[in-house]
């Protein structure tokens, strides 16, 4: 179950009972991915990542993350690069390890959800253009969002991975994530994932959850966590033992913090266990220096957290979501005011009904506590986003609903809605083409548009002007 067993001999200190059937641990490179988008707002360009690529390629990882998550939109919205050129890019290089990427169910790469036949066009492209892996979540962890995906992807013959939004509230429980990963199971899932998305959960707990997840499905279980409450590597040690098969890590210039453990690290406190991960950190050595030097070009986007917010366990921010919100403070001329807004997250998130605090529902927990602090006056201004939460047009809430901010958005008889949300999105892809016909040469173009049709619109008319 993940607890301290006794040596079995004493040339083998760290032997522990039962996990030799588990074999070695396998690590996953989430630098290109959540780690920069943890440490520096997603602002890495292609170019700085193309020159390691092939050692990295080399070295042994599980799968490379490199895409989806908030990069689609940083891309095109903030550095004029193209996305889908680099998927490209980063599959000339990869001939060894498997690109992974983080898609966010029936929202894709957006923020809210998208028709069924646009999910399947985008995933089908995306398939066609390099990608192996889809870890497929949705931010309330309702599968009927992720199953649209997940057809797609199984179809065009690659993997789909169920990631688990792994978070705690009220109500939040070990049976309740078993349930979600039988559930990714049904639909298809190749592995699951447990992501601690603010690195808040202890190692015991998430130890029992890799033990009884274990139990209950016959694929790979993996692991996800930020560093910012300082538990992560401990947490990493306990869940390789309770039989973790795969662990998300980013070399050492882009981990901790808000980030995730340091691969050298990991490779380096299993050598010599049955979970001994086979690798040799010295080789990690020159990607390392590369990527530590790269970094300083992005100084200016840096989270500000230093050493550990233990407070992640109550406020429960993202690694990503943090530095963007420290780096909004700022530009707002309020970064004293981040205290109070952690503080606001707390009870927004608890009025809504315990979301886990992953892409949209992070966003939009801290856009409306930002509101509520700024402002001086909860809730008397609530974007529309919170708004199509609480009618149920994202799916289905983990717990209920404050009643107070129920009544203000839906009055006394209407109801939030219970079916699959995509059910009631008519056909959306066609009127897309029309809509963007003027500007989009490919069938990438289309879609970028599809998932910002008006940062798109900017981003295709400066990319064919010259």
């Amino acid at each position: 179950m993940g607890f301290w067993n006794k040596a079995k001999t004493a040339e083998r200190p760290g032997t522990w009972d039962g996990t030799e059937k588990y074999g070695p641990v396998k690590l996953a490179s989430v630098d290109f991915r959540d780690g920069q988008q943890s440490v520096i707002a997603t602002r890495m360009r292609t170019e700085d990542m193309l020159p390691i690529l092939e050692q990295m390629d080399n070295f042994g990882y599980e799968s490379i993350e490199m895409w989806g998550g908030a990069t689609f939109d940083s891309c095109i919205r903030y550095l004029n690069e193209d996305p889908w050129e680099r998927l490209k890019a980063f599959k000339r290089v990869c001939k060894k390890t498997p690109l992974r990427m983080l898609l966010r169910g029936q929202n894709l790469l957006g923020y809210t959800p998208y028709p069924d036949d646009v999910v399947e066009k985008f995933v089908t492209k995306a398939a066609e253009d390099g990608m192996d892996v889809f870890l497929i979540f949705d931010g309330l962890n309702d599968i009927r969002n992720c199953a649209c995906a997940a057809k797609a992807a199984l179809k065009a013959g690659k993997r789909v991975e169920g990631n688990i939004q792994f978070t705690s509230s009220p109500v939040h429980t070990v049976e309740s994530f078993v349930q979600t990963a039988i559930d990714y199971v049904n639909i298809g899932a190749t592995a699951v994932h447990l992501e601690d998305m603010g690195g808040m959960i202890d190692p015991t707990t998430a130890a029992k959850t890799v033990a009884a997840v274990k139990k209950a499905v016959n694929v790979p279980v993996h692991y996800h966590s930020h560093c910012t409450g300082g538990m992560t590597e401990i947490t990493y040690w306990e869940v390789a033992r309770a039989g973790a098969d795969v662990l998300d890590v980013d070399v050492s210039a882009f981990a901790l913090g808000t980030s995730h453990p340091a691969a050298e690290s990991i490779i380096a406190v299993l050598k010599g266990t049955p979970r001994d991960t086979g690798l040799d950190y010295a080789k990690l050595a020159p990607i390392n220096a590369y990527l530590k030097e790269i970094r300083k070009k992005y100084k200016e986007f840096e989270s500000k957290l230093q050493g550990v917010d233990i407070n992640v366990v109550r406020h429960q921010i993202p690694g990503g979501m943090r530095s963007n919100l420290e780096f909004q403070l700022a530009q707002m001329k309020a970064p004293e005011r981040l205290p109070e807004v952690l503080e606001e997250v707390v009870k927004v998130r608890a009025d809504l009904g315990y979301p886990p605090l992953g892409t949209p529902f992070s966003q939009m927990c801290g856009a409306q506590a930002t509101i509520n602090v700024i402002s001086g006056k909860r809730y008397q201004m609530i974007p529309k986003e919170v708004t199509a939460y609480v009618e149920g047009k994202y799916g289905k809430a983990p717990g209920p609903v404050s009643e107070e901010l129920k009544k203000r958005i839906l009055g006394d008889d209407k109801q939030p809605i219970t079916c699959r949300p995509a059910d009631l999105i008519p056909a959306g892809y066609e009127k897309i083409c029309e809509e963007c016909r003027d500007i989009a040469r490919t069938e990438e173009d289309i879609l970028t548009y599809a998932m910002f049709p008006q940062v798109g619109r900017e981003f295709l008319e400066k990319k064919y002007r010259a």
